[in-house]
């Protein structure tokens, strides 16, 4: 880098499961393959949470759910919370403080009581919505989302109308893909994006955030992205046909909604989630080809990354949610132009989405007050090892609206799972990569079932997890927090 602050631009797609930024999985992301040859990918990228909420405010905070208090949709009114804890500061804030101009344009989702104008983000915003009016949700029957009987899309019979449609008497039709032109009004978000970095001012350093919708589900896309995959042209994940019968009763009661789907509706929908990652490729490729003809990308920090991971098929799940699958939370992490001499690397060391804000303001030449519980990867940037970084990845969901504690860490060696609601899981990533034996009741693994407890348990401590209630009822953990203190 040079003397001058750099520029960043982000764009963060909703629910791209990491495996799809590897050339290896058969997924065509030639503009993501551009920014890889110039930057850094990061194979073990994770989000603390499967949710946009939590993990968005993750990412703009450098802090875990039990941290910023985000847990749940945000705008739903039977949400945990509606936003962070007054106090939580966002790096665009520090940005804004140091001169850049900042832009936004797409999906906020952080906060239902304040948009990104409220966190720095003052020069462009579009939607015109994010820059509000907001105000703190009232607790009060009158606001609750109740008044499902008024809602004529529930009166649904159930019956199967085309391909991909579930049949859900009594709720709203779904179906999980087809086709459709500007999803989620992505081409506009990113329209707008270009033309502000056509017009915008060159000579002070600028922040532009550009958050698209896809390839959240269902996965609508226009038709000539599926061209690129023809029939039968992709396989379904080697855990499709994993039974659960060995994991939480809400795993299998999740997956049985799928099931309602037919081999080849399965098989279509993972060859039309591949093609919506394939046309959110396509959109970054604008903002790619706008910033090399303004002469930018050499002083442009490009990251894309993504807020959370999909099923995709995995354990025949699709979307997110409880089921604590590493698919849900392996996220997209690509960091690339603007002066990195980190070229074409492949980083295996693990990352969170908590890492993205005190590396940003590193990069930015920022030395922020700021309380992040991430680490900066900067220097993985530069071709280097931080001297510490972690070895493990551990993650905080209280359930998507379907409520549930749950707490997982990923090591090198297992994946340990807490369900409060539920009995726990443990599985070998280097003997069952694909999670489909759970060894929870394996003998000989209680010292690992332990060793997991008391690093959950200090983990929790150390970040303001509330976790400790010892009520009979509540307190169901196998081991509870005093493992982890010595003996009088």
């Amino acid at each position: 880098m040079d003397e001058r602050q750099p520029n960043f631009l982000i764009f963060m797609t909703d629910q791209q499961a990491g495996f799809s930024q590897m050339a290896e999985s058969g997924v065509h992301m030639p503009n993501l393959e551009r920014l890889k040859a110039n930057g850094a990918s990061f194979d073990r990228a994770y989000c603390p949470s499967p949710h946009c909420c939590p993990s968005r405010a993750s990412f703009f905070s450098g802090l875990y759910p039990s941290e910023h208090g985000v847990w749940n949709n945000v705008d739903l009114a039977g949400a945990l919370s509606h936003g962070p804890y007054d106090g939580v500061k966002m790096f665009s804030e520090e940005l804004k403080a140091s001169g850049y101009q900042m832009y936004y344009s797409g999906k906020w989702h952080v906060s239902a009581e304040s948009g990104p104008g409220d966190a720095g983000f003052a020069d462009g915003l579009f939607p015109a919505g994010l820059a509000g009016p907001f105000s703190k949700w009232e607790n009060k029957p009158q606001v609750r989302d109740y008044r499902w009987l008024e809602k004529r899309n529930f009166v649904n019979e159930g019956t199967k109308s085309c391909a991909g449609a579930i049949p859900r008497p009594g709720y709203p039709p779904y179906r999980l893909y087809g086709e459709r032109e500007n999803p989620y009004g992505d081409e506009d978000v990113v329209s707008c994006a270009q033309n502000w970095l056509m017009n915008m001012d060159t000579h002070r350093p600028f922040c532009m955030y550009v958050g698209p919708k896809g390839p959240h589900d269902p996965y609508f896309l226009p038709g000539k992205y599926l061209e690129l995959y023809p029939e039968h042209s992709v396989r379904l994940p080697d855990s499709f046909g994993d039974r659960m019968e060995d994991k939480p009763g809400l795993y299998r009661r999740t997956r049985d909604r799928f099931r309602l789907l037919t081999p080849r509706e399965q098989e279509e929908a993972l060859r039309h989630y591949f093609a919506f990652c394939t046309y959110e490729d396509a959109l970054f490729g604008r903002l790619l080809d706008t910033l090399e003809a303004r002469g930018l990308l050499d002083h442009t920090v490009v990251l894309y990354l993504s807020d959370h991971g999909d099923y995709a098929g995995a354990h025949g799940l699709w979307t997110k949610g409880l089921p604590c699958f590493r698919e849900a939370y392996h996220i997209c992490s690509v960091a690339g132009f603007g002066g990195i001499q980190a070229a074409g690397i492949r980083v295996t060391e693990p990352l969170c989405l908590v890492d993205y804000a005190p590396t940003i303001l590193e990069l930015a030449g920022i030395n922020s007050p700021l309380p992040f519980s991430g680490m900066s990867f900067a220097p993985f940037l530069r071709g280097e090892k931080p001297e510490t970084w972690r070895d493990e990845v551990y993650t905080q969901t209280n359930g998507n609206e379907c409520y549930g504690i749950q707490r997982s860490i990923f090591t090198h060696k297992y994946h340990f799972v807490f369900n409060q609601f539920d009995y726990d899981e443990l599985y070998d990533l280097e003997q069952d990569p694909a999670c489909v034996t759970n060894l929870i009741r394996r003998e000989g693994c209680e010292p690992v079932i332990r060793s997991m407890y008391e690093k959950l348990w200090r983990f929790g401590h150390d970040h303001c997890d509330h976790l400790g209630d010892p009520y009979i009822t509540t307190a169901l953990a196998q081991y509870g927090p005093g493992i982890m203190m010595k003996e009088p």
